[in-house]
């Protein structure tokens, strides 16, 4: 049995990590996928929320990611997101902010209002204060 896996994270304009993990949790369209080493291989596509992953060092990692593709074989997690942000790269505020504007707009929707647009902006805010959030209790 492996230790460990090797996890990639890109979108199309930066690789965001390339290292060794023990464990990960990754949102995928329909929850969230625990992956550990020698995980059996699948293909699943991402869906929306706060992903996180440990490497051997014990050093904990949580993202926000929104979209894409996940890859699992042979010990390698490939997720390639349309959209990651690293926990740290968050402002929390703004997050808050553009959650509190998707959740009005999806109260009180004003014509032609894409009601789904909404709801994706409703979880991609909330995913990214749940990243900021989980990194900052692993920091206490």
């Amino acid at each position: 049995m492996a230790e460990d896996f090797e996890i990639e994270i890109a979108t199309p304009q930066r690789l965001l990590a390339r290292e060794k993990a023990i464990r990960a949790q990754i949102p995928a369209e329909d929850g969230y996928i625990g992956v550990l080493p020698d995980h059996a291989s699948l293909i699943s596509e991402l869906g929306i929320g706060a992903m996180t992953y440990t490497t051997q060092d014990d050093h904990y990692f949580s993202l926000a990611v929104r979209g894409g593709f996940l890859e699992i074989h042979n010990n390698v997690v490939r997720v390639l997101t349309d959209f990651a942000e690293k926990a740290q790269e968050i402002d929390v505020r703004a997050a808050e902010k553009d959650l509190e504007h998707a959740q009005e707009a999806m109260i009180n929707p004003a014509l032609g209002i894409d009601i789904a647009a909404a709801l994706i902006a409703v979880r991609h805010a909330q995913a990214r204060i749940d990243a900021a959030r989980k990194a900052a209790n692993k920091e206490e």
